[in-house]
């Protein structure tokens, strides 16, 4: 099975004991339960974050509502170990958790509600310069967050920072502590202005403010010049409700096809959302795709051809004669709305993108981050049930 899935948590992972960082006790809302977690992060580990952030939030919602209270439960689960950064959220889960309104932070997408989003970035040597991380569930760390306002802390932090994070826009930053580094020297060079100078440091970390527990950003320079300090609220959670929030299981895919990222699907799918609510994907590992609408007034075909077909270990060895093929009815609000990521990240952020289609189950839509050794997110989008005579196969 080509996309892959969270392993499950290492036990007993130790901690990296970084002598030169000290941190603030975080209790749980629970009698005897006390965490640690904070971290180092330069300018361009940052940007990294709020480019995976940006597309998640605008899908789930969230924000200050009417009352000005921040909408905690909102979907957003993060999960912390000393190796990954994890990130689970559910589609239109803002909204639901104000009641049906529409936050006043950039709520979520409409028609994104039954969408699941998982994000996997890796923390060694990757979205961190250094951290510490401990608790009594083996170091393992699980809140609620709501991803508008860390958004917009992460954008406050980056334009504090010269960056270009105050919009949904996205900058192309090198990793400079990636196993990329020699790939991605000459990009370094072409970012000089923005990349983080030691004299300049991030740290993310989770403490008390006003007695809540908040994970906070706190940004400051070397020579004092620079002093900035934001604060999240969140809800911390016991380290086993983390397995309600996994990705969905599903089956093999029937189609899985790689696309080159100068053809993005966003556009054709906003052109197709103003004439139906129902978009009809026929996919063939043969490498095609056609997204198609068909309705009393008008029939509109687009199609894909020189897609690469991904094949797992099991589909290689069966050596099927014929192509397989799959057809899948989705709502154009909630294809849209999983595709927003290509309008709001630069072409440099991704690597690639995989379409994996199954049967009368689920559209998943795989991104790999670049470099590919820093971590993905994944959409599970449901779709409608198909009849055999209704599909174009």
């Amino acid at each position: 099975f080509f996309f892959p899935f969270p392993p499950k948590p290492k036990t007993g992972a130790p901690g990296f004991g970084l002598a030169s960082l000290r941190s603030v006790d975080v209790h749980c809302l629970r009698p005897q339960q006390t965490m640690r977690f904070k971290s180092r992060m330069a300018a361009e580990h940052v940007q990294l974050l709020h480019n995976v952030i940006v597309p998640i939030s605008r899908l789930t919602g969230g924000g200050s509502g009417p009352d000005g209270k921040s909408s905690i439960g909102s979907g957003t689960t993060i999960y912390l170990d000393p190796e990954v950064l994890r990130i689970s959220s559910r589609g239109g889960a803002g909204r639901a958790a104000e009641g049906g309104g529409i936050s006043q932070v950039g709520g979520g997408e409409q028609g994104a509600e039954g969408i699941a989003c998982f994000s996997e970035l890796i923390a060694v040597n990757g979205i961190f310069l250094e951290h510490k991380i401990e608790s009594i569930a083996e170091n393992v760390i699980v809140f609620d967050i709501d991803l508008v306002q860390l958004r917009t802390a992460l954008a406050a932090t980056l334009q504090s920072l010269g960056g270009e994070g105050g919009g949904d826009g996205a900058k192309s930053v090198p990793l400079h502590n990636s196993s990329a580094d020699t790939r991605n020297s000459s990009s370094r060079r072409s970012s000089s202005s923005f990349y983080s100078t030691p004299s300049i440091l991030v740290v993310m970390k989770l403490a008390k403010r006003g007695g809540l527990p908040c994970l906070c950003l706190d940004t400051s320079c070397a020579n004092g010049t620079l002093d900035v300090h934001h604060a999240v609220p969140v809800k911390i959670l016991r380290a086993e409700e983390w397995q309600h929030h996994l990705p969905p299981v599903v089956n093999t895919p029937d189609v899985q096809l790689e696309f080159q990222l100068d053809r993005p699907l966003r556009p054709v799918i906003e052109r197709l959302k103003a004439i139906s609510p129902i978009i009809y994907v026929d996919g063939s590992m043969a490498g095609e795709l056609v997204l198609r609408i068909d309705s009393d007034a008008v029939s509109i075909r687009t199609f894909y051809d020189k897609l690469i077909p991904r094949v797992d270990e099991e589909g290689s060895q069966s050596q099927q004669t014929d192509p397989s093929k799959c057809t899948l009815k989705i709502d154009s609000k909630k294809l849209l709305a999983s595709l927003q990521w290509q309008s709001s990240m630069a072409r440099g952020s991704v690597s690639s993108y995989i379409i994996c289609m199954i049967e009368n189950e689920m559209m998943v839509v795989h991104v790999v981050l670049n470099p590919e050794d820093v971590g993905f997110f994944t959409y599970y989008i449901p779709v409608h049930f198909l009849s055999r005579d209704m599909m174009d196969f």
